[in-house]
């Protein structure tokens, strides 16, 4: 009896965590470029939006997945599943680059299963600029070239533009890190 008392003792005992995360949260358009199965090139206007979750933003390399939507008006809209590597810059806000390497399905068209990969590039206020590229089964081919407003960079992660605009609650706070390296 001693045991499950002593047992059950330690198992509620807790030490403080920090369990931030990064996210991100994408909206952007501009013009893409696909290719399917050696036919003509299309160029067509492009909607992309992208959710995910990482690392904590206090770490200089932050590592995360994202799922993103990658519509190609007038053709149909591309899904894919990728991991990011970025810097603490671009995480919180400021400039900052990101790397994301994945893959993507197309149910439109004749379908394609391929891999896809984009740069991207932070400016401060969730300014975000993303280059990517795909390439799948069925000789499929795709490039856009996409601006648009990271909401999270913009909003609960912006570290920048603090004389312009206040952000009152930032997710991530050096002076907490100083705090809890005394405690």
């Amino acid at each position: 009896m001693l045991a499950v008392a002593l047992g059950a003792a330690l198992s509620s005992w807790a030490a403080p965590l920090r369990a931030d995360v990064s996210s991100w949260l994408f909206v952007g358009m501009g013009p893409s470029w696909v290719e399917q199965h050696s036919a003509d090139t299309e160029q067509q206007l492009s909607l992309q939006l992208e959710s995910g979750l990482g690392t904590p933003p206090r770490d200089s390399v932050i590592f995360g997945g994202l799922f993103r939507t990658h519509t190609h008006f007038g053709q149909g809209t591309d899904l894919g599943l990728f991991i990011r590597t970025a810097t603490h810059g671009f995480v919180n806000g400021d400039f900052g680059g990101a790397l994301d390497l994945g893959g993507y399905q197309r149910f439109w068209g004749i379908g394609s299963s391929g891999l896809g990969g984009s740069l991207v590039l932070g400016a401060p206020w969730g300014i975000t600029l993303s280059a990517g590229g795909g390439f799948g089964t069925n000789d499929s081919k795709s490039f856009s070239a996409v601006l648009g407003v990271d909401f999270a960079r913009l909003t609960i992660y912006r570290r920048s533009g603090q004389t312009w605009l206040k952000n009152p609650f930032p997710a991530y706070r050096p002076e907490d890190d100083v705090r809890s390296l005394d405690e």
